[in-house]
């Protein structure tokens, strides 16, 4: 009966992960269909968790999937809902990536990214703007923002830069937020240590079989540790990481992948398999797939046992404010980057005008993507 359960979780999600676009907005067809169609949890406890998927690092709906899980059949009903949620976009993502690396040659293809490339700068300008605006309202947060800009600007690693900005909130910010003292279940500490064993097993295993993957899968695991305010925070992170400091991709190609994370389901950082696949092939990309989402998967799998000491916490509520303050200054610099990679013309400049505008007045972001690319073709080929 438990095994049944399992499999009605993994089946779920994979059902709502095939249409998962529009990012945070899946959240409430996650909850119609774990509160109101199946009951697997009641509202309250669905409330907690999309409170505890924004408190910590990570892909938000993933780690919403991966609470109802978590909470409707221990450790394996989180694996189940967290993989059949992803499961889509990863298999999406290594068919268009496989497909990118054989057409990109392409005239037509061509013509497809370079308009997609412009609309990229939209879509993280929009980003950007949508983790400035709570900065506005508070002067400590601005000054955060500016000097994680500055950092940047000056190629300052960002993940000190994001260390930095968590220690400095300590001094500026002053919540009076109070300790709130919970009892601590502690029946799935056990499956937890066990999947943690796991994760130990596989980095050894990539360092006998090939350093290069040891590698990528270190630099995701890191990603997705820093990645707190959901899946945009991943990109610049990526960019430096990819782009600047390793060079495995150049910047215009590392924009084709984070164009290809928007026409396929799931969240943004699924671009992890895109970068996967063209260091390393097919095994590259479950490499880098199951890497960038297994550290946020096991602190969800801690955090809702220890939800409340995590979210109570006012240090961890000053820190969490830095670091999403620093992430409105990164983010701010990679649209910059992007920006300079393009050719720019008058009909690029409309384009992404008319793009960051649509974004603002919540289109959809794969309308978005799927217009400018037929756009791309008629003006661009």
């Amino acid at each position: 009966m438990g095994f049944n359960k399992v499999i009605e979780l993994f089946i779920s999600f994979f059902k709502i992960g095939l249409t998962a676009f529009g990012g945070p907005a899946m959240i409430a067809y996650i909850k119609e269909l774990a509160v109101d169609k199946k009951q697997w949890i009641d509202e309250k406890t669905f409330h907690e968790g999309v409170a505890l998927a924004q408190a910590i690092p990570g892909a938000t709906v993933m780690q919403v999937a991966a609470f109802v899980g978590f909470k409707t059949r221990g450790i394996l009903g989180g694996i189940a809902s967290f993989v059949g949620f992803g499961l889509p976009a990863f298999i999406l993502m290594g068919i268009f990536s496989a497909l990118y690396i054989k057409t990109k040659t392409l005239p037509e293809i061509l013509s497809i990214f370079t308009g997609l490339q412009v609309i990229v700068v939209a879509i993280v300008a929009n980003a950007a703007l949508s983790f400035a605006k709570p900065i506005l309202k508070s002067k400590g947060e601005l000054l955060i923002g500016l000097v994680a800009f500055i950092f940047f600007m000056l190629r300052v690693n960002p993940f000190f830069i994001i260390i930095f900005c968590s220690v400095f909130s300590q001094i500026i910010f002053r919540d009076k937020t109070l300790n709130e003292k919970k009892s601590v279940k502690k029946d799935s500490f056990k499956e937890l240590a066990i999947l943690f064993v796991f994760l130990v097993i596989f980095l050894f295993l990539l360092v006998l079989f090939d350093k290069t993957l040891f590698s990528l899968a270190l630099v995701m695991m890191k990603i997705d540790i820093f990645a707190f305010g959901g899946g945009y925070a991943s990109l610049p992170l990526m960019l430096h990481e990819f782009v600047d400091r390793l060079r495995w991709l150049d910047a215009k190609t590392f924009m084709d992948g984070i164009a290809l994370g928007q026409v396929t389901p799931g969240p943004i950082v699924i671009t992890a398999t895109f970068v996967g696949y063209l260091l390393k092939g097919f095994i590259g990309a479950i490499v880098a797939t199951v890497a960038v989402f297994s550290p946020s998967f096991l602190i969800m799998a801690l955090a809702s046992e220890i939800g409340n000491k995590i979210k109570n916490s006012k240090t961890f509520i000053r820190a969490k404010k830095g670091i999403f303050s620093s992430f409105s200054g990164l983010l701010l610099f990679a649209m910059i980057k992007f920006i300079e990679e393009v050719d720019w013309n008058i009909i690029k400049v409309l384009l992404v005008f008319t793009c960051f505008i649509a974004l603002l007045r919540k289109v959809s972001i794969f309308y978005v993507v799927i217009l400018g690319a037929v756009f791309s073709v008629l003006f661009f080929y």
